[in-house]
């Protein structure tokens, strides 16, 4: 968790492109196409959609990746829109230009673009590709900033990273459609679904240091599975702390963890079976803090044991259908940006927090919002030193799990995320969702309720659910979707916003945390919270918190500056979920971007002024404020950097965009 505000060099308009190429913000490209000289081959051609299915993973993956890469650059450099349909992406430093066509142009940051071409390059040149296209990305940024040249090298090489995993993925799926083996499970099978991860994102698939072998065991998007490996802690070294609890009784950490790794772990007396990664194993155990505790028996190898889990959306937790726990395991690969390693502040808080909600907080909460909840992580095991300091590594967090197979729940990423379909057969809607006759300027769309438009190759779960809602209904998708959208606001959204207001604890709500549930025709029926990492109780707030639970934060390190609090909650509640929400509908040619903006402006000023309005700050700040601190993500993997052990003022890059919210 970012807790300072990044140095004010960071800024957005370092890298903003010369007048004459843009027209201003608010306006979309038109439907007239661009000028002759800079007209482009492929300008209505879906990069997720290749006819050739030898080739179309590669080509697929190559493509998402571009586009990634394209949305961070329009995104971090607070690009306006072109006034044609092709942008143009000034090259200072290498003395060129790209010219990109502008087949979605999205008012909240979800674009679509055609293939990206050099305005140098010959007619029939191939169009840039993802390694080239940040490696020139790259050069424009060492000309704005300071990152390093390794870390820039190393931004390209976990891109082509990314690219290849990603194409693996898409292969994986297209040859293998059934579900995992222990059935279909609804949270599983959303967890799975983030095929081409974070869109603005430059390498949301990379996994540096996974063999082709490893990833397929351990990665959601290929429905990995494995047994987890278990490790033998001497008392004198175990660390751990429990708030679970079962009626009403206290259940240790040590019980959870025996009761998860079954009756027939060969584990000596008076022991702990803690669980690792098997890949995590591998990497700690010859580490100058953990050798010796190998070599004096005090960790034994107990190895792999018990039925497979299957990893979820985040890698490292991971999750068996009907168990009563999933498993957060530190994993020191570099996921997205940070690897992945629990701390032991994280795990107090976990706790901490639990017991906070059990003060009556949660009572309250529950009164106002009975179907929103947060999935607790009420107990932990870590391994101590002999000199009593903590050997990292080795920290697990043992998370509640609340649901049951059956139950229709689902990240919100794993919602939106655009999933590979089978390119032929009478299982896929025959309306377009990705592939589409003609180019749209980003708020109008001609298509949005024809069939035929094209068979779909890629379409997300949201996607279905809208076109299923519409069918049964007999109203149009705009409709569907928006209601779809009020519906969310309520239900997920509003509870985030009392908790803030009424106790003073933002919840680091993105998309991958936050969870809705669904009923049975698919409209959304309540929400969860999950992250041990992602909670900011406002400095001014401190009072009212330590009334409720004497020594809040003492070692949990989670109060934060309002200043930096109301950042972060913007970025994470309002940019990354909801206005990532609105992106979805539109990119994906199910509602007008600009009619869940004025929604959500109607939803904020009712949380702000209403008869049920809130103590939060945030939705006045929303609705007042022409910028918004936004991360840029492309710019933290540029400059190198690990969100969780970096220098505090210097963890994430946050640049200033316009707010598309502000009237």
């Amino acid at each position: 968790m970012n807790v300072t505000p990044t140095p004010p060099n960071h800024r957005s308009s370092s890298t903003a492109p010369s007048p004459q190429h843009l027209n201003r913000p608010d306006r979309t490209p038109s439907q007239g196409g661009p000028p002759e000289q800079e007209r482009l081959r492929g300008a209505t051609t879906d990069l997720l959609d290749h006819p050739d299915p030898d080739t179309a993973a590669d080509y697929e993956a190559d493509s998402a990746t571009v586009e990634n890469l394209l949305r961070c650059w329009v995104r971090e450099s607070d690009l306006p829109a072109p006034g044609s349909g092709t942008l143009r992406i000034p090259l200072p430093a290498s003395g060129g230009a790209l010219l990109v066509p502008v087949r979605y142009w999205s008012l909240t940051g979800w674009h679509r673009f055609g293939p990206p071409r050099l305005a140098s390059a010959p007619e029939q040149s191939p169009p840039v590709d993802a390694v080239t296209l940040a490696a020139l990305l790259t050069r424009e940024s060492l000309t704005t900033s300071a990152p390093t040249s390794a870390a820039s090298t190393e931004l390209v090489a976990r891109v082509a990273d990314s690219a290849r995993r990603t194409a693996t993925f898409i292969r994986e799926r297209r040859e293998r459609r059934e579900h995992p083996e222990d059935g279909p499970d609804f949270f599983l099978t959303a967890e799975q679904a983030l095929v081409l991860g974070h869109p603005l994102h430059p390498a949301p698939k990379s996994r540096e240091g996974l063999t082709e072998a490893e990833a397929s065991l351990y990665s959601p998007e290929a429905r990995g599975s494995f047994p987890l490996h278990w490790l033998a802690v001497h008392p004198s070294l175990l660390a751990t702390d429990s708030a679970w609890t079962e009626s009403g009784r206290p259940v240790t950490a040590a019980q959870l963890s025996q009761r998860l790794a079954g009756p027939d772990l060969p584990q000596p007396d008076g022991h702990t079976a803690l669980p690792v990664h098997p890949w995590q194993l591998r990497e700690v155990r010859h580490r100058p803090q953990t050798a010796p505790l190998f070599d004096t028996g005090l960790l034994r190898d107990l190895g792999a044991h018990g039925s497979p889990w299957h990893p979820t959306s985040s890698v490292r937790t991971v999750h068996r259908s009907g168990a009563p726990a999933m498993l957060k395991l530190s994993l020191g690969l570099r996921i997205t940006n940070s690897r992945r390693e629990n701390l032991r502040k994280e795990l107090h808080r976990g706790v901490e927090v639990h017991r906070l909600l059990r003060t009556g907080l949660s009572k309250e909460w529950q009164a106002a919002h009975p179907t929103f909840d947060i999935v607790r992580d009420p107990a932990w095991l870590a391994v101590d030193g002999p000199d009593s300091s903590p050997v990292p590594g080795l920290d697990v967090v043992i998370r509640h799990n609340p649901f049951t197979p059956s139950q229709d729940v689902s990240c919100i990423a794993g919602l939106v995320s655009p999933r590979p379909c089978p390119r032929s057969g009478a299982d896929v809607d025959p309306s377009g969702l990705h592939r589409v006759s003609s180019d749209h300027s980003g708020t109008d769309h001609p298509d949005l309720d024809r069939p035929g438009a094209g068979q779909p190759i890629w379409r997300s779960r949201l996607a279905e659910v809208v076109i299923r809602l519409a069918a049964r209904t007999g109203r149009p998708r705009g409709a569907v979707a928006a209601e779809w959208f009020l519906r969310y606001l309520e239900q997920v959204i509003r509870p985030v916003l009392w908790l803030d207001g009424e106790a003073g604890i933002a919840l680091e709500a993105h998309q991958q945390n936050t969870l809705v549930l669904l009923d049975s025709d698919g409209w959304p029926a309540g929400g969860r919270y999950r992250d041990n990492q992602g909670y900011y109780f406002r400095e001014s707030r401190r009072a009212d918190l330590e009334a409720r639970l004497p020594g809040i934060g003492e070692h949990s390190d989670t109060f934060v500056s309002d200043e930096v609090t109301d950042e972060r909650f913007a970025y994470y509640l309002a940019i990354n979920n909801v206005l990532g929400l609105i992106g979805a509908f539109g990119s994906q040619r199910l509602a007008d971007e600009r009619l869940l903006l004025a929604a959500f402006r109607r939803f904020l000023t009712d949380v702000a002024s209403g008869s049920t309005r809130l103590r939060t700050t945030l939705p006045r700040h929303l609705l007042d404020s022409p910028t918004l601190r936004c991360k840029a993500n492309l710019l933290t993997r540029v400059h190198g950097l690990d969100e969780l052990i970096g220098p505090v003022d210097t963890q994430s890059v946050y640049v200033t965009i316009a707010n598309p919210l502000h009237s």
